[in-house]
């Protein structure tokens, strides 16, 4: 039995993280937010230890007999570098929810940290665990054939209005929209179709993106988007706020669909040394990094949202 501590415990993922750590038969020992509402750990670990300070949470462990052997950071995007920087110092492994920071030079500086205190810095790719997904990078590595896959990958997760007055809307501490959502598909893409060799972007706003990726194996039209206008009108009359497909030379897979259990798959991986490390996930921070600086063009095949609005 591991010992855990959890960092951001009142955010939206944390949930799927208790969950994790107690199917995989660990302890949590320790939660810290500055929001109060944690009380989704009660479903989990009703007993463990609960922070609302920084100070507070920092001399526990100081002071405890508690020694940590793992810290999990669901916190948002533009803390994550000093809360990895924290829990390596203490002797910690480290499981960080994406993307493990906001600048690529930082993953320089994280790899130091693992030499330094010889502890390894996961992050999580859940998309990657999906069956569908699986099938799909099986059928790419074995197929005998030199032509590149026509692709189409369309990611809309809408939100409300809260989300631009939110730490999520605000670039400098999410990493903008295509940080912030994009590193979803952009790590998928990236895993299934090979390292980037031309890249255009169409469209950029707080709300909607869109581009054109070249890569190894693929060519591939893209489109994000928060804003619930894009939801096909089938989506919207379930009730249902996401859309997310992956078409491939005609062949469609749905990415919103059995994502009950990813997280407690992700840290089996982990415990089984085959979680995700810091280079790989380095080419997805690279990319979002440089769409965000990136000027728009008309060049390439634009995604047919794009076209049609």
């Amino acid at each position: 039995m591991k010992k855990f501590s959890l960092i951001g415990a009142a955010g939206f993922v944390a949930p799927r993280h208790f969950r994790a750590i107690k199917d995989t038969g660990n302890q949590l020992v320790s939660i810290f937010d500055i929001h109060d509402k944690m009380s989704a750990v009660d479903n989990y670990f009703p007993k463990t230890a609960c922070f609302s300070k920084i100070n507070d949470y920092h001399n526990f462990h100081n002071y405890s007999q508690n020694n940590l052997d793992f810290v999990s950071i669901c916190s948002p995007n533009h803390l994550h570098y000093e809360q990895i920087e924290w829990a390596i110092g203490k002797q910690s492994t480290v499981i960080c929810e994406k993307p493990l920071v906001l600048l690529p030079n930082q993953l320089d500086y994280l790899s130091e940290l693992e030499h330094k205190f010889q502890r390894n810095i996961y992050t999580i790719l859940q998309l990657r665990l999906l069956d569908s997904v699986r099938k799909l990078k099986s059928t790419i590595e074995t197929a005998n054939t030199s032509e590149k896959y026509k692709v189409e990958i369309t990611y809309i997760s809408a939100r409300g209005n809260w989300y631009f007055n939110a730490w999520k809307g605000n670039e400098e501490k999410s990493g903008g929209l295509m940080t912030n959502i994009g590193i979803h598909l952009f790590d998928l893409l990236l895993w299934l179709f090979g390292p980037v060799e031309k890249n255009i972007l169409h469209h950029s706003s707080s709300s909607v993106a869109s581009g054109f990726l070249e890569l190894e194996k693929a060519k591939v039209s893209w489109f994000l988007s928060v804003d619930a206008q894009f939801l096909p009108p089938e989506i919207e009359s379930n009730q249902k706020q996401s859309f997310r497909s992956l078409t491939v030379n005609g062949d469609t897979i749905r990415l919103d669909e059995g994502f009950e259990n990813l997280h407690t798959l992700s840290y089996q991986e982990i415990f089984n040394g085959n979680g995700a490390r810091i280079n790989t996930a380095a080419p997805s921070i690279q990319l979002c990094h440089t769409l965000r600086h990136q000027e728009i063009s008309d060049e390439g095949q634009k995604h047919k949202i794009l076209i049609e609005n």
